[in-house]
């Protein structure tokens, strides 16, 4: 089976290159035979690279320690889950797994568009194709997963500790899933400009396909924060590790591409803007990849310093080198149709949300590379804290969650003096009220008075949307409030949906305001001892020990009472991975409606008797959590077709089976 998997990718490189070329001539001679070959080439690579990661997860299942990658990240004693996470917890096995899911993306893209955008198609494919040549060049001469040793070990190292935990089986591949996804709508965008195919049709070709990434890597970064409160044992969910900043700024580079493509699909601005914004966020996430893949930096998350950064630096270049010079030779294509007429105007919102996404996007970008730089031009490795993050992203924050509730409040070209009166007064009155609410409450932290207030704010301008809307539908169609509430969502998703998607970013804010009131103890205590942090009461009761094949474990047994109310016992642990020779913490979470009481055990006596604990109490964080569930369900029901989507490509679909191809309805994007 490993060398089938080796084989298939040798195939899937030489189907990949073939895809580029055949795509291309087809595109240049409008030969539909040479097109569909290319289609049907991709559709090969998929398969092909399908049987290459189950060849890898084949060798990891059966323990196959001749090949290295399986020695190096798995070991008898890994839970089965673990084991299927190996597949991806690993250098070279990453990379195996990063090309297999580009190729279902790629796939699924020419699927779907079979008898829709044919004029774009050959280029989409050839870009996608191109993309995976480049992954299967770097797993067959760089990071070969199948590579075996000189001889059979007995036992494998495994899986790095810290990542044997069951969101670490999701959160990487839904990363992924949103990294990776990224490749369609750059193709798309390429296309466009290839076949001078420039009007709001390539939009509607890939809007789908941006919001699709856009979700997973948003979810993904999301879930990674949930990993690392309930793992790294720190108390908090986002430390602007290096790797955590490299998929931030593909998802804000994302989102500001989000909002600028509603202003060219309604006036015709920002054609240039977007195709630049397009190809920097394609070109983040190969940017971010080779960040944690090159060893540059240093993280827990970062794979170990390899040749393999040079590919990537390489294969960037060549993305901006292309990308740019084909936009210059369009230039004339891309005249605007309007210009900007007023500041006070939703196109003029949307803009200053790009540039303050962007300014936050090179502020995360300047401090994550700072280290790096400093060390290549002092020799000095100046770092770059979580202080300097937080001082320059809380003010942009403020500003951001501001335009996301003003920006609704506008309108298309000008809004009027009366308009602005009308539109703002329930959404100022909310905040001034929620303000004084806070104030008089005893809160006395500027940003967070500001962030709760302006999150009523966009609460105020949110449901004014709504109640408008709502009531629109109850005047001119008779239903009844809650019926015209969910026929509202149903019938305009896209603008719906989005105010849903606002929502979850007010929990989100407001789950990260709640840092501004954490409480953080260090006790030691013997067995029977108690002590006071904040409102609670913790008893240390017992000490316990055991070990199973993959590690030893130490645990705690702490009574947790509020106000003299036995609440639950708490466990908090320490395990040893024998085979890793590596210590980690397990925290214990008591979770209430508007805190977590957290508890890491950092030490135990020498006598056995007493233990060192760190403890957190952690306002408002459920909000991240609900909020990030609210953020992946509400993009699901925006992207969701609805009957209009549907007919649109029953009109595609007979256009192309009638002999000839033109866009539904002229290319109105859906």
């Amino acid at each position: 089976m490993v060398d089938v998997g080796y084989f298939a990718l040798c195939l899937a490189l030489a189907a990949a290159g073939y895809a580029t070329i055949v795509s291309l001539l087809g595109a240049h001679r409008h030969h539909e035979g040479l097109i569909r070959s290319g289609e049907n080439a991709m559709l090969a690579v998929c398969a092909l690279y399908s049987v290459a990661a189950l060849s890898l997860w084949y060798a990891i299942f059966t323990k196959d320690f001749q090949v290295q990658y399986v020695a190096e990240n798995t070991n008898l004693a890994m839970p089965a889950q673990y084991v299927l996470a190996s597949l991806w917890g690993g250098q070279n096995g990453s990379i195996l797994f990063w090309g297999w899911v580009l190729t279902i993306y790629s796939a699924a893209a020419v699927l779907f568009n079979r008898h829709r955008y044919r004029e774009l198609m050959p280029y989409v494919v050839a870009v996608l194709s191109a993309s995976c040549f480049f992954f299967a060049i770097l797993n067959i001469f760089a990071a070969d997963p199948f590579t075996r040793l000189p001889f059979t070990p007995a036992n494998g190292r495994g899986l790095n500790p810290i990542l044997q935990h069951p969101y670490m089986a999701i959160h990487p591949p839904l990363l992924y899933a949103g990294m990776v996804g990224m490749a369609v709508p750059f193709a798309f965008g390429i296309a466009a400009l290839a076949s001078r195919l420039l009007d709001n049709t390539w939009l509607r070709a890939m809007r789908r396909w941006l919001l699709i990434p856009w979700t997973f890597l948003g979810g993904g970064l999301l879930l990674g924060g949930k990993w690392a409160y309930v793992e790294l044992g720190w108390g908090g969910y986002w430390g602007w590790d290096p790797v955590e900043n490299a998929s931030l700024m593909p998802w804000l580079a994302a989102t500001a591409l989000l909002h600028s493509i509603m202003i060219q699909e309604r006036k015709g601005m920002l054609k240039v803007w977007n195709m630049v914004l397009l190809f920097f966020t394609f070109g983040m996430t190969i940017f971010g990849t080779f960040l944690t893949r090159s060893g540059i930096v240093s993280s827990v998350h970062a794979f170990a310093q390899s040749n393999i950064g040079t590919f990537f630096v390489v294969f960037l270049l060549l993305i901006a080198i292309g990308s740019i010079a084909l936009l210059i030779t369009r230039l004339d294509d891309l005249h605007a149709d309007h210009h900007l007429e007023s500041f006070t105007s939703r196109e003029s919102a949307f803009l200053l949300n790009n540039w303050i996404l962007l300014a936050l996007l090179f502020a995360v970008l300047w401090g994550t590379m700072f280290p790096v730089l400093s060390e290549a031009f002092t020799g000095d490795k100046i770092t770059v804290g979580a202080p300097f993050f937080n001082q320059v992203s809380v003010p942009m924050g403020l500003v951001l969650l501001f335009l996301t509730g003003a920006g609704p409040l506008f309108a298309w070209r000008r809004t009027s003096t009366d308009g602005l009166r009308r539109n703002f007064i329930v959404p100022t009155v909310v905040t001034a009220v929620c303000a004084a609410g806070f104030l008089l409450g005893g809160m006395r932290d500027l940003y967070a008075v500001m962030s709760l207030s302006l999150c009523g704010f966009v609460v105020g301008s949110v449901g004014l949307e709504f109640y408008r809307g709502v009531g629109a539908r109850r005047r001119t169609m008779g239903e009844g409030a809650i019926l015209a509430f969910f026929r509202l969502l149903s019938k305009n998703r896209r603008r719906y949906g989005g105010y849903l998607v606002h929502l979850s970013v007010i929990l989100l804010f407001v789950g990260f305001t709640g840092q501004a009131f954490t409480i953080e103890r260090e006790l030691v205590l013997e067995r029977g001892e108690s002590a006071h942090v904040g409102n609670y009461t913790v008893t240390f009761d017992a000490l316990a020990f055991g070990e199973d094949a993959n590690k030893s474990v130490a645990a705690a047994a702490i009574t947790l009472q509020y106000e003299n109310q036995r609440l639950a016992t708490l466990i908090p642990e320490r395990h040893f991975y024998k085979t890793a020779e590596q210590n980690t913490t397990e925290v214990s979470i008591y979770s209430r409606w508007l805190e977590d009481f957290y508890v890491i055990m950092v030490g135990i006596g020498e006598d056995d008797r007493s233990a060192k604990f760190h403890i957190y109490i952690n306002p408002l964080v459920n909000c991240v959590w609900w909020g990030s569930a609210l953020l992946v369900l509400s993009s699901l029901w925006t992207m969701w077709p609805n009957s209009r989507d549907r007919r649109m490509a029953r009109l595609d679909r007979d256009a192309v089976r009638a002999g000839g191809w033109q866009p539904a309805l002229g290319g109105q994007p859906s």
